[in-house]
């Protein structure tokens, strides 16, 4: 009997949420986020992007399926952005001359940026171009 007070205890403190935690953990998330966007300009542009994007899938009155799947690619490229931002943070601190990789490592996360925003824009082009082509 006691052992399962103690087990149920256990599965109970593992489970409880620690709200004070919860909402330092979005004080910080938001804080990246505000300094990415603030210091990032190709970031800006991408976020005027979706919202344009946004705002024509609502004037469209798109599907489900196609709501899901801008928002889904909206996030994959702004994701990309953020962990390319992370990447390039953490290689400023090796500095080139330490380490000759460091300029490889930002090309290769730029590339996978630009990657995931031409993926964008042909995901774009997949659903508004019947829209687009219904209004000619």
């Amino acid at each position: 009997m006691g052992q399962a007070l103690i087990f149920d205890f256990y599965v109970l403190n593992f489970y409880m949420i620690n709200i004070k935690r919860l909402f330092k953990s979005f004080a910080y998330a938001s804080r990246g986020l505000v300094k990415i966007f603030r210091e990032e300009q190709n970031l800006r542009i991408q976020t005027a992007i979706a919202a344009g994007v946004i705002m024509a899938a609502w004037y469209f009155k798109v599907s489900r399926i196609e709501w899901s799947v801008l928002i889904l690619t909206i996030t994959m490229v702004v994701l990309m952005e953020t962990v390319n931002t992370a990447v390039e943070l953490i290689t400023d601190v090796l500095k080139p001359r330490i380490n000759g990789y460091v300029k490889t490592i930002k090309d290769v996360m730029a590339a996978a940026v630009v990657i995931s925003s031409i993926a964008a824009a042909v995901v774009g082009v997949i659903i508004f171009w019947p829209y687009l082509w219904a209004l000619f």
